[in-house]
């Protein structure tokens, strides 16, 4: 192993020790009383299966027969998600072929970001991740079921599902992945567009083109942001079949995955021998192993909370130092917008996620003795699935990269670390993602210019009070002060700045997720602004330094002149009502903060 993987690995296991050991304890304790359809009265049994077919009744009457609990975030307004319709149909007939049960045991919400960008539905977004995590503890608490299959794809919906089936981790679980859409307009074409919109050069009629273009059809949108970010890491930790994640949907191979995915997670249910359930298997080294990936390939910086979250669910303690030591040893060995001009379709078939995992386990930077939903050892995740006529095979992933461009080897990367840095000073703490910025532009220093509501940033824009050299500061966007939304809707904007040849920068207690791009951005700052944090007594004209290279956030005013201000205290009270924002209220107020996970389930130091 990479002797820094290793001592990363090490920390968090000792941090973890008394936490991991509660975690698995109640695991264990859940074990002992499975299956739990034997302690159920005959009442509870007689409602659990009430609308199955006569079969699956006198299936469900006995112990020694799996039922497959499937937990869905279908819905047909996200083109990601619109394909598992018809999943359900798929798995129960493979369940059926395997003398087994299976039954949608609930539905969570899936909402899309690329819908509420900009609008008041994202102030739910972050939110709505902890809500699919109630939900689908909600699903899974009748206690009918013998293993779990999650159906979910994007930005907070893989995480919000792995929340809620670790609390149910003796179960055996596996990810079921849907795919991504056929590639579109091509990325690069699709940014210009984007920044020709900002300017006033083109209308809205020549932007929704491009944009319908890009989006067009069902499956995963092609750029790598947070949903394809959540597909890679998952199949990494061996939560998915080996080479599921990049797929399409409506294939026959994507078909078969299903099949094999329901057979393989019935294999390993306790009616069929297995032993090992989802806690089981999401560990300390597997966690890493996630870590390590998302630095690999410049993922989405969401994940700097969200793989938080997800660790804390296991009793698994990790900061965002853990983040930065891997990323200053891991190499960047791939170039998929907005880190490069194309998409995961390409990467995939450039060699995908099996040919990553290989080169990563050759150079130690992966665990390779972790326990899969396929066996032990993640070796097994360097393969690719391929159908033979009707059945399903997996060849060795391919010698070498289809396309150097998009995917590298481990020998030659692209550049010798991850790209991610935390920033601390006199500003707070945060975090930047500078894979995809010049590195002309890894340190600038410059005036503030500061905003309480990012749509004040388009009307300074267009008015051309932004065109120097600035730092803009967006604040009053952390998690209590309005649910932390993406801040995507600035980037065109901070673009074009920066292509008129201005020094510019972002810094902000909210999220840029997916979208961060070219444009260096300070993110996820606490103690964010409402809870009195620092960015609350900035004042336009300030000097602000924001270096990626020493690692430092902060502001050129005297320690005495800076205390003495009077923080900023907006009224937001309109981010708190309207749709439906005054239902996350208590939400809002017990956020933990973004190096705890943003989350009202640990709100806590631990």
């Amino acid at each position: 192993m990479n002797p820094t993987v290793d001592r990363v690995t090490q920390r968090i296991i000792d941090r973890s020790r008394a936490t991991r050991a509660d975690y698995l304890a109640r695991m264990q304790a859940l074990k002992a009383q499975s299956p739990h359809r034997s302690t159920l009265s005959c009442g509870n049994l007689a409602h659990g299966f009430a609308a199955c077919s006569q079969a699956d009744k006198d299936t469900l009457k006995f112990m020694n027969k799996a039922n497959v609990a499937i937990v869905t975030a279908y819905n047909d307004m996200l083109s990601a998600h619109q394909p598992y319709e018809g999943f359900p149909d798929v798995i129960r007939e493979a369940a059926h072929g395997m003398g087994s049960v299976a039954q949608v045991a609930g539905g969570t919400p899936a909402m899309c970001d690329g819908v509420t960008q900009g609008q008041p539905g994202m102030e739910l977004s972050l939110f709505s991740r902890d809500t699919i995590a109630m939900s689908t503890a909600v699903a899974l608490s009748h206690n009918m079921f013998d293993a779990t299959l999650l159906l979910g794809i994007c930005d907070k919906i893989v995480p919000g599902l792995l929340i809620g089936a670790l609390s149910f981790g003796h179960l055996p679980t596996i990810l079921v992945p849907a795919g991504p859409m056929p590639s579109g307009l091509p990325n690069k074409e699709k940014q210009r567009i984007r920044q020709l919109y900002a300017e006033g050069k083109i209308g809205r009629d020549e932007l929704l083109e491009a944009e319908s273009k890009s989006y067009h059809s069902p499956g995963t949108c092609t750029f790598y942001g947070t949903a394809n970010s959540n597909q890679l890491l998952v199949e990494v930790m061996g939560l998915h079949l080996p080479g599921a994640a990049f797929v399409h949907p409506n294939t026959p191979l994507r078909d078969a995955l299903t099949r094999a995915a329901t057979e393989q997670v019935i294999k390993l249910s306790k009616p069929h021998g297995g032993e090992l359930g989802l806690g089981d298997m999401v560990d300390e080294k597997s966690i890493v192993n996630a870590l390590v990936a998302l630095l690999v390939t410049g993922g989405s910086t969401n994940h700097t909370i969200h793989w938080i979250a997800i660790a804390r669910a296991a009793g698994i303690l990790i900061d965002w130092n853990d983040y930065a030591e891997l990323s200053s040893v891991v190499p960047s060995m791939t170039r998929i917008y907005p880190n490069g001009t194309e998409d995961v379709n390409a990467f995939h078939e450039a060699g995908g996620t099996p040919f990553l995992i290989r080169e990563l386990l050759a150079a130690g930077y992966l665990h390779n003795d972790v326990q899969t939903v396929v066996g032990f050892g993640l070796e097994r995740y360097a393969q690719m699935p391929t159908l033979d006529g009707d059945a399903l095979t997996w060849e060795p992933a391919v010698a070498q990269s289809g396309a150097a461009d998009v995917l590298s080897s481990a020998s030659e990367p692209f550049a010798p670390n991850g790209g991610l840095k935390v920033l601390d000073g006199n500003l707070g703490r945060g975090v930047i993602k500078v894979s995809a910025v010049a590195p002309e532009y890894h340190t600038i220093d410059a005036p503030a210019v500061v905003f309480d509501d990012q749509n004040e940033l388009k009307a300074a824009f267009e008015a051309g009070e932004l065109n120097r050299d600035c730092i803009v500061v967006v604040r009053f966007q952390g998690p209590k002060a309005n649910g932390m939304p993406e801040l995507h809707k600035l980037t065109p904007y901070l673009g074009v700045l920066q292509d008129r040849g201005y020094r510019v920068g972002l810094v902000t207690d909210g999220r840029m997720s997916g979208a961060s791009g070219k444009v260096p951005a300070a993110i996820h700052v606490y103690p964010e602004a409402l809870d009195g944090g620092p960015l609350a007594r900035v004042q336009d004209g300030d000097r602000v330094l924001l270096d990626a290279v020493n690692g430092t956030l902060s502001v050129h005013v005297g320690e005495a002149e800076f205390a003495a201000r009077t923080p900023a205290k907006p009224d937001l009270s309109a981010y708190h009502h309207g749709f439906g924002r005054e239902l996350f209220g208590w939400m809002r107020q017990s956020a933990s903060n973004p190096e705890q996970g943003a989350s009202a389930f640990w709100n806590h130091e631990a």
